[in-house]
């Protein structure tokens, strides 16, 4: 596989060279994010207003060359004006289907917990199974999907709370934060004149994430390395502190993750430090505290140290 990773290295490189061109001092975000996209994952942010999701997923799609579209959530939005509707044409006597926003290779919804639990369901299918049915007619999705959904951590007025169902078909859900003091001046300083997203150019196509995607399925999983993995899913399943463990899909998501984090890093095969570094960001939404472990000040970031703590890390295995 050294031809494979030397050949997309340079390409996933320049990827990310444009999104820190737009969003300064976020090497890590960035690279969860590009983590996100080889492993076919959707990504939900939670930060608070202004501080870059969007421009970070718009010069994603711009990097790409793929489409977007950008939704903005909100209590009056219908499931149909995300999959799009049957529209009758008497003179052909047809229903003719008008595709919706969601039929795009990057899918932005902005506020995604201000629009109701009816319109957050609408997406479940699509999230999962790559398609959508309108009046019982299914329709697939461009490939690659990817939908990158935020929301805002502290207004809470007409917020609607997303579905555990829906938070478990997120592979990763992290935060930009804001920037720090150096990063912040030189970004005025670079942005007053013209913003780097207008300037922006592609760097890769469609079919090339396609064939990248692919590949990062065949990175290796040792087996000592794959037990590892599932010992820590499985002991959030058995944490005295836990109301709710991760899923199983849980598991499939920090496998797949951890085979792109590799990639990312010129590596073929995954180690357990890419577990560990990506287990809070995959798993760390999945997980609920029970109500003991809440007064007691517990976070879901402790209780998954005290699980790498009790999982011991393979000291050998083949790559």
């Amino acid at each position: 596989m050294e031809a494979i990773v030397s050949e997309d290295i340079g390409m996933l490189k320049r990827i990310q060279a444009n999104l820190e061109s737009c969003i300064l001092g976020k090497t890590d975000e960035i690279k969860l994010l590009l983590t996100a996209m080889l492993a076919g994952g959707h990504v939900l942010l939670e930060d608070v207003p202004g501080t870059g999701k969007t421009v970070l997923i718009k010069s994603l799609a711009k990097s790409i060359h793929g489409q977007f579209r950008r939704i903005q959530c909100n209590p009056d939005l219908l499931p149909t004006d995300i999959t799009g509707v049957s529209i009758y044409h008497p003179k052909d006597e047809v229903f003719i289907f008008r595709p919706g926003p969601i039929m795009t290779h990057i899918l932005l919804a902005d506020e995604i917990n201000r629009a109701t639990t009816k319109t957050q369901s609408a997406l479940l299918e699509a999230m999962e199974e790559r398609h959508i049915t309108v009046d019982g007619e299914t329709h697939e999705l461009p490939q690659p999907f990817m939908m990158l959904a935020t929301q805002n951590p502290i207004d809470f007025e007409g917020t609607y709370m997303l579905p555990e169902a829906q938070l478990d078909r997120f592979m990763m859900k992290f935060s930009l934060g804001y920037p720090d003091e150096a990063t912040e001046t030189k970004m005025i300083i670079s942005q007053s004149v013209v913003h780097p997203l207008d300037n922006l150019e592609p760097v890769a196509d469609i079919s090339q994430i396609l064939a990248i995607q692919q590949r990062t399925k065949r990175v290796h999983l040792d087996d000592a390395v794959a037990s590892y993995l599932v010992s820590i899913t499985r002991q959030t399943r058995e944490h005295a502190s836990l109301f709710l463990g991760a899923s199983p899909r849980a598991t499939l998501a920090l496998v797949q993750a951890s085979k792109a984090y590799a990639l990312l890093h010129e590596r073929d095969y995954v180690i357990p430090d890419d577990i560990k570094f990506l287990a809070p960001y995959v798993l760390g939404h999945r997980l609920i505290l029970n109500a003991e472990a809440r007064m007691d000040g517990a976070t879901v970031q402790s209780v998954l140290q005290s699980v790498f703590q009790q999982v011991r890390v393979p000291v050998r295995m083949e790559k």
